[in-house]
């Protein structure tokens, strides 16, 4: 089931900072952007964090901040495509912190811009291990702790052209597809349980992973639109990290199979409204600051080795 509506965030009389009271939260891709913002935002609402990134010292620094403002957080480095480690991740969470509440595939890829054959494998195939491989590590993983607890909420990301495709970004928009196929698949084996399986598209975020990009040389121009758009529909990430609670939160129980989206059709009618509004007040629209480095282009007279 799709829900493009606002939801609210807690039910009345619940302090945000009881909602996860308890609760155990692992999150890939965790040190920084989104990931580190849901991070945050679960530590504030009472629950105890279990981040992973690829390097042990990023995985540190996010830890170290997270203790500092007081949350209990953890965490360990962490190949998502590789299921030993993400094994490895969920053995430290339970060891940690006796057991897992909450897991969310945050960490993802994108490949350069431009045409697909046009693209170096190892950079295709990179999104592919990432965003593919590892949400259904990470899925796998988690679902095994939650059945065997008989209760659990896996939250899997998605992103732009999850629902179609779009050209030049097919790497990205295309594990994106499968990653909500394969989210509302695994919701619908375990509906008549206690666990929640949900798919959630936290919109246009002004992470480093939109501004800082890359694109086959010659294709570069053609990512300036993404300068405006992100201007007018973006967010801050703690914006979708707030969805992201939703999610996690009471609310959602007993209604596993949603996939959220923080863009919705109203969000979106307001932003233009307000941007219009700014620019009768002579408040023109600040354009987000898009670092672009270029990739050679694999060679299209290339040849091409089939097994």
């Amino acid at each position: 089931m799709d829900t493009r509506f606002h939801q609210p965030l807690i039910n009345s009389g619940v302090k945000v900072s009881e909602l996860l009271k308890g609760k155990v939260a692992v999150i890939t891709g965790g040190s920084r952007g989104l990931g580190l913002a849901i991070a945050q935002t679960y530590a504030r609402a009472g629950a105890s964090i279990v981040i992973a990134s690829r390097t042990q010292n990023t995985v540190d620094a996010a830890v170290k901040m997270l203790t500092a403002a007081g949350a209990q957080a953890s965490g360990l480095a962490c190949d998502v495509s590789v299921m030993a480690q993400v094994q490895a991740l969920a053995d430290h969470a339970i060891q940690t912190y006796g057991h897992i509440d909450i897991w969310v595939n945050n960490a993802g890829l994108s490949a350069p811009y431009g045409p697909t054959a046009q693209i170096p494998s190892p950079d295709f195939l990179n999104v592919i291990n990432t965003n593919m491989i590892g949400t259904y590590n990470g899925s796998v993983v988690a679902m095994r702790s939650f059945v065997a607890q008989k209760s659990g909420k896996l939250i899997n990301l998605l992103g732009r052209g999850d629902t179609g495709s779009i050209k030049y970004q097919n790497a990205y928009t295309s594990s994106k597809v499968w990653v909500r196929n394969f989210t509302k698949a695994l919701a619908a084996e375990y509906k008549d349980s206690a666990m929640g399986v949900f798919g959630f598209n936290p919109g246009l975020v002004r992470t480093e992973m939109l501004s800082q990009v890359h694109a086959v040389r010659g294709y570069e121009s053609k990512m300036n639109p993404i300068r405006f758009v992100a201007a007018l529909w973006g967010n801050a990430a703690e914006v979708p990290a707030e969805k992201a609670l939703w999610l996690a939160s009471p609310a959602t129980n007993g209604k596993s199979g949603l996939m959220v989206t923080v863009l919705t059709p109203g969000f979106m009618l307001q932003r233009i409204f307000t941007t219009l509004l700014g620019w009768l007040l002579r408040r023109p629209l600040e354009l987000m600051d898009l670092n672009i480095t270029s990739v050679n282009p694999v060679s299209q007279a290339a040849p091409i080795y089939l097994d």
